[in-house]
């Protein structure tokens, strides 16, 4: 398949800026896989699509405040550091701009929210072939413990910010109410329409919740730029299984219960694990670069619940790829689904509304 086949145009206008007041409130395309059948709901009415005995999974990734600023130590040049992946305490890849002013030796200070220099230094210490920078930092014992104090979180490029309490009104509606192990430099966003509350109902009409992690990286965001769909070269991204989850998850599948994942994450972590352990689930953590595009199998997931995603993105061709297993027509019926949101004015990607694959 070519890259291009999975383009679409969407006005500008359509791309959330803000979240709605209330989590619950986004909207909710229902699609029926087997008739090609939209229905347009609000998300609450997700409610009458469970069934007792069903397994809902969520990933519980939470967002750490990624995007630092500092100055060169010499020059003073400004510099915003993002952090993609912890090698060890302290020693962290980057993404670093602007990029061609750090090179292996500099000193970078870091500054606070508020614009005030700390004690927190970096130093460069090597490059990858991507252009990321490996940082050693010191004048803290973990750099973790100072992102509160010296972090933004990173918001999606296609999201503007000019007005700083909306930055603070971020820091809640950017990360799931249950979102629990720090890790992501992204959210999960389909999860951004529970509330506690609504998780309560669902389990009270005799559902499970579990939840695995996945820490999402920024090449959630990233474009396929390869011609051939099969010539992308996945980012790769770690993951975790609890007992508790594989045990729940391996008893509803063997009981013929469906298995209902919350996101394009979610869903990489389950046919992750399942591809190497013969559809099974198995505890344990590891690191996945899982590219899941039509044609595809899925061993793990019945229904899928997700958002509205970039144009030629890896998360729209596994969408693409779960509307119709086995099978390539899926990627007409989901654009087609995307073009009648768009003619609906639904809000898409991070912060928009939600679709149900049934």
């Amino acid at each position: 398949m070519k890259t291009a086949d999975f383009d679409f145009i969407l006005p500008p206008e359509l791309i959330a800026q803000v979240p709605m007041p209330e989590r619950d409130q986004s909207r909710l395309l229902v699609l029926q896989r087997n008739t090609g059948q939209v229905m347009h709901r609000s998300f609450r009415d997700l409610l009458e699509y469970f069934h007792p005995g069903d397994v809902l999974v969520l990933n519980n990734s939470r967002v750490i405040p990624a995007r630092l600023r500092g100055v060169n130590a010499k020059t003073n040049g400004q510099f915003e550091v993002l952090l993609l992946e912890e090698n060890a305490t302290n020693d962290w890849w980057v993404m670093l701009r602007p990029g061609k002013r750090a090179r292996v030796g500099t000193e970078i200070i870091f500054r606070d929210t508020a614009g005030n220099a700390t004690e927190v230094r970096a130093n460069v210490i090597d490059t990858n072939s991507e252009g990321h920078r490996r940082l050693r930092f010191s004048g803290t014992a973990n750099i973790i413990e100072m992102l509160d104090t010296l972090g933004e979180i990173p918001l999606p490029p296609y999201i503007a910010r000019n007005d700083p309490g909306k930055l603070t009104e971020d820091k809640i509606r950017y990360q799931t109410v249950y979102s629990t192990p720090l890790g992501s430099v992204a959210a999960p966003t389909a999860g951004l329409h529970f509330t506690e509350s609504l998780l309560a109902e669902i389990r009270a009409r005799g559902v499970q919740v579990c939840f695995v992690t996945l820490h999402v990286g920024l090449g959630t965001f990233a474009p396929v730029k390869a011609e051939a769909v099969s010539e992308h070269a996945m980012h790769e991204e770690r993951y975790e299984v609890s007992d508790e989850t594989a045990r729940i998850v391996n008893h509803a599948k063997q009981t013929g219960h469906r298995i209902i994942a919350v996101g394009t994450t979610t869903v990489r972590v389950l046919e992750s694990v399942a591809a190497l352990h013969e559809g099974q689930l198995v505890p344990g953590n590891g690191r996945t670069r899982i590219f899941i595009y039509p044609p595809r199998a899925f061993k793990i997931v019945d229904v899928l619940l997700t958002n509205f995603h970039l144009p030629r993105s890896t998360l729209l061709m596994l969408v693409s790829a779960f509307a119709s297993p086995n099978e390539t027509r899926g990627r007409e019926m989901i654009l087609s689904a995307y073009a009648e949101a768009i003619r609906e004015h639904y809000r898409f990607f991070s912060y928009g509304d939600a679709m149900l694959l049934l």
